[in-house]
């Protein structure tokens, strides 16, 4: 396909996903669970374990009590016997709700992301003073854990792109029939895809990624190549692309 009929297939395929039924028990997705919630705190969690098969995601995900979140932190210790979930073990898990139950008690995720997002409408500023904080408010550590959270040093190539955390920031800042837009002080056109190995296979078949690597190098031209279909929204492209990827229609 030629850009003009890439152009008109993808803006086709994100008008036909645009809606409610779209994410259903048969076309699982995190965003179920989300949908429960409504929550930024909550919503965060459920992107942090995104990654695996997206039934497995979003069986484990309602194991979870979210309300714990708001409880006194001696309560959360009781709760997690028999929680796992992949990489992570029982405290692990035990201790993100830890993490993120005292960071809620101090900000917004929204206003701590912004404050470093302000400077110059960059997400990955946001994304890692976020991180920073998260750090910041529980001493403890371990591989699955930081898995979870990822690192506030922040490698263009060869390192990660960022999917699990580019994935909460398109559901809270963007506001259509799938996504909650819960966040209102950032701009959607500065979102950056939420890259896999779907859509980067994707990407890669269509002409609009050239970076063989999926690091956040590749996210951001993959992206931008997007804002040269929708230079306000290049996001609504990426659940189109991701279920092209999962449907193996290419």
């Amino acid at each position: 396909m030629n850009k003009k009929e890439i152009v008109l297939f993808l803006n086709k395929e994100a008008q036909n996903r645009d809606i409610v039924g779209e994410i259903t028990e048969q076309k699982p997705d995190p965003l179920l669970v989300v949908y429960e919630n409504k929550d930024e705190y909550s919503a965060l969690i459920c992107s942090m374990f995104a990654y695996g098969r997206a039934s497995l995601i979003v069986k484990f995900l309602k194991t979870l009590d979210f309300s714990l979140l708001n409880q006194n932190e001696t309560e959360l210790e009781k709760k997690f016997e028999g929680i796992y979930y992949r990489l992570q073990k029982k405290e692990d898990v035990e201790n993100i709700f830890i993490s993120l139950n005292r960071l809620k008690q101090q900000n917004t995720l929204e206003d701590i992301f912004y404050s470093a997002y302000k400077k110059e409408n960059n997400v990955i500023d946001g994304i890692t003073n976020i991180i920073t904080e998260i750090y910041k408010v529980n001493p403890y550590r371990s591989r699955g854990y930081n898995f979870l959270i990822g690192s506030n040093k922040v490698k263009l190539k060869g390192g990660s792109a960022y999917k699990r955390w580019n994935l909460f920031l398109r559901w809270m800042v963007r506001n259509d029939n799938i996504d909650l837009g819960l966040w209102s002080k950032v701009n959607k056109k500065d979102l950056i895809i939420p890259l896999d190995t779907h859509l980067h296979s994707i990407g890669l078949k269509l002409g609009l990624l050239k970076r063989k690597q999926a690091d956040l190098t590749a996210a951001i031209e993959l992206t931008n190549s997007l804002k040269e279909f929708d230079e306000n929204d290049p996001l609504k492209y990426d659940l189109a692309i991701y279920r092209l990827g999962q449907e193996n229609v290419f």
